[in-house]
């Protein structure tokens, strides 16, 4: 098969189809991203970048600029894969994440191409991620609304030409049009259980600031891409007094980027960590906290195989691949009781669900695996047991690799 792989920061999601389709042979497996790749590719795939010609344009109307960029990247991708075309390559099947415009005009240059999308998230102004937080985010004004939908011309556009789609969990697809659900498979990207492992025999770790962490210790880990409230920094980080009230040995390593956010209203200021430990002056023990930025993920793995407890909070918003992680490496959870946890965690089997808004339930939650140890371990087996039974490799990229051939045989009906 001739396969075309298109996403903004390739290969994303992309990465164990492309392994395990460059390890069969035979296929020719094309790429396109706006930038070098994030990962080391497989041999034998040829990667395509494209650049973009222009910005937006001044004076446009503020609901419509992220339509814009999504049409300015849209032309900037077709217009290199019109290249593509013109050198001979014609795709038996396209897979292309749509979130940032990319795969809008695709099927302008191969018409006759299958085309599966990545879908992940569809936005609405109620119910969901965008009113969740009334602290924050409060009561969205119609106007609020109105971006909101136009924030949604995008996708509908491209569930339009999409020939299938896919999304990694039930709830995920839950957010899309109830007429295009029967259109989305639930496949998860899958878990790569052998690496994010448990391993009793873990080395210490020492942290950016010099601190050095070991296996055994009341180590309390919260881990995102960044540290905003989409993923419950401003709860984490008021449970930190209670916490360190009840147990105050804890040593507490946050991990994240701490300036701008990838989700949401930007911080006062840039910094969501300035604002709440701002609140929380005087009320906390500062040096036994750890802000370690982003951490390269093999020490972001030990980190996981050495916490006595990991907290995974997040809005009605898409599942973080952290959490699977966590739980893979055998590492006891707190979640929120959230619907994107909830279908992942069930409360007091393989983990801890508290509501996202009690930082003191949240605190005596982890203080509670802190001092059960067994307890804490049993959570942590059985989290391990969940994701290899329904997020390990070996269970999701068969399914992803025989959906790919479904969708290049035939539109499904």
């Amino acid at each position: 098969m001739n396969v075309l792989f298109v996403h903004q920061g390739f290969p994303g999601q992309y990465l164990h189809i492309l392994r395990a389709l460059a390890q069969q042979g035979g296929h020719k497996l094309v790429g396109m991203g706006i930038d070098a790749p994030k990962e080391v590719l497989p041999k034998g795939v040829h990667y395509f970048s494209y650049g973009l010609h222009r910005g937006n344009t001044p004076g446009t109307h503020p609901w419509v600029v992220e339509c814009e960029s999504k049409v300015i990247r849209g032309e900037a991708c077709a217009a290199a894969a019109a290249e593509l075309r013109y050198q001979g390559f014609f795709p038996d099947l396209i897979c292309a994440h749509p979130g940032w415009g990319e795969s809008l005009f695709l099927k302008e240059i191969w018409p006759n191409a299958p085309l599966l999308s990545y879908q992940e998230f569809f936005y609405h102004p109620r119910g969901f991620d965008y009113d969740f937080d009334p602290e924050l985010q409060g009561e969205p004004s119609w106007q609020d609304c109105a971006y909101l939908r136009m924030k949604n011309a995008n996708l509908l556009l491209n569930l339009q030409d999409s020939d299938w789609n896919v999304t990694p969990t039930s709830f995920q697809r839950s957010t899309f049009p109830s007429g295009w659900q029967s259109r989305i498979s639930c496949i998860h990207d899958g878990i790569d259980t052998d690496i994010a492992a448990p391993d009793p025999a873990v080395a210490p770790l020492t942290l950016p600031d010099g601190t050095v962490i070991a296996r055994g210790e009341p180590v309390v880990t919260f881990a995102n891409r960044r540290v905003e409230p989409y993923r419950g920094c401003h709860t984490f980080m008021r449970a930190l007094p209670r916490l360190q009230q009840l147990h105050p040995e804890v040593r507490v390593v946050i991990v994240g980027e701490q300036q701008g956010v990838c989700y949401g209203k930007p911080a006062p200021g840039g910094s969501w960590k300035s604002v709440f430990l701002e609140e929380l002056q005087g009320r906390i023990d500062l040096s036994r906290v750890h802000f370690t930025g982003s951490l390269p993920y093999d020490r972001f793995l030990q980190l996981l195989r050495i916490t006595a407890a990991h907290v995974y909070l997040t809005y009605p918003f898409v599942l973080s691949w952290s959490l699977l992680e966590a739980m893979s490496s055998q590492a006891p959870v707190v979640g929120s009781a959230t619907p994107p946890v909830q279908e992942v965690i069930s409360d007091g089997k393989n983990g801890l669900l508290v509501d996202f808004f009690a930082p003191d339930q949240l605190a005596e939650a982890v203080v509670s695996l802190l001092r059960d140890p067994e307890r804490a371990a049993a959570f942590g087996a059985a989290a391990r047991c969940t994701v290899k039974q329904r997020y390990d490799l070996s269970v999701c990229l068969p399914k992803q690799l025989s959906l790919l051939q479904l969708v290049a045989g035939h539109v499904l009906g």
